[in-house]
């Protein structure tokens, strides 16, 4: 199972730009087109992980090239013809070398990260921001919460650099926040965030393992992107993904640890009529088979990973794990 693998979902970069024509040869990279034909094929070479910023080698190369270069993200095709200085050679020179030869993770590099249009600083106290709730929040989940009955309290449970409480924010605008984090470096880079989207006043966050150390309140949303890499795939990671916090990633022997204890938390954290949504990336056999009665219902997502559950309040009142 790939961590946390998603990329188009969270990515603002970048415009599909093509070359009409074949580009020089490598040794003579001269236009912002050369770097981009020859970045694409390093990247091939060497294997780079793709899924923290893009799916692609093409959109990540480019979006590296553009913030590199202080260009907008959404220039035109015409920017590949631009010649570089030899400054700017230069500084392109060292962050291809830090992503190729050090696998450095592209927003690591950047030190931004984006959902949908909302941009967020990252650094390695951080997971990289990449989530199918950009996708099903606004839709899917918004349709399992009373119709016409106002989102009062909602809660984002291992928030990382924030982002998800703050797409919580702007999707519930009446809405009180909540953002739970157990690293205090990964919740200063969240407190950073949150405050980059003048959202102090709304969103309180709280480190906390899961709801320990939380005040108890009844919330209409419980929402989280867990740790729920199995520990002994771990190893097995790309480079580019063990550049991220371990805690981020590690969801203990089977990657149901934090699940298990924030499904056990929810039970007298909700709203009657509340729920849960979980990602889990490659556990959805694994929930199913360890959480039977909970009767989770898996949403689609527009590439079939569909690995975003919910898990409604009735059902876990009768539980018994």
């Amino acid at each position: 199972m790939a961590a946390k693998k998603l990329s188009t979902l969270g990515v603002r970069p970048s415009p599909s730009l093509r070359l009409g024509k074949k580009t020089k040869s490598t040794a003579t990279r001269k236009t912002l087109g050369d770097w981009l034909t020859w970045a694409e094929r390093q990247y091939a070479r060497h294997q780079l992980a793709l899924g923290q910023v893009a799916t692609s080698a093409h959109d990540e190369a480019l979006y590296l090239l553009l913030h590199t270069l202080h260009l907008p993200l959404d220039s035109k095709p015409a920017v590949l013809r631009r010649k570089l200085s030899e400054s700017e050679t230069a500084k392109v020179t060292e962050i291809f070398r830090r992503r190729i030869e050090e696998h450095v993770p592209a927003a690591y590099l950047t030190h931004e990260a984006f959902l949908g249009e909302l941009r967020f600083f990252v650094d390695e106290r951080v997971i990289i921001p990449r989530s199918y709730f950009l996708e099903l929040l606004p839709e899917q989940i918004l349709h399992w919460l009373p119709a016409g009955k106002p989102v009062k309290r909602v809660v984002d449970v291992c928030t990382g650099s924030g982002c998800l409480a703050v797409l919580l924010a702007h999707q519930f605008p009446e809405a009180k926040v909540d953002a739970i984090e157990l690293s205090p470096e990964a919740l200063n880079v969240a407190k950073f965030n949150v405050a980059e989207h003048a959202l102090l006043k709304r969103i309180k966050l709280h480190r906390s393992d899961v709801f320990d150390l939380v005040p108890k309140v009844k919330y209409d949303l419980i929402l989280s992107n867990p740790p729920y890499v199995p520990t002994r795939e771990l190893r097995g990671l790309p480079a580019e993904f063990k550049n991220e916090p371990l805690m981020a990633l590690d969801g203990g022997d089977d990657g149901l640890d934090i699940i298990r204890k924030i499904l056990r938390q929810s039970r007298d954290r909700l709203q009657k009529h509340g729920i849960v949504a979980l990602e889990v990336g490659g556990l959805r056999a694994a929930m199913d088979k360890a959480f039977p009665e909970l009767d989770l219902h898996w949403l689609y997502t527009a590439d079939g990973e569909d690995c975003v559950c919910v898990i409604q309040a009735a059902r876990l009142v009768k539980w018994n794990g």
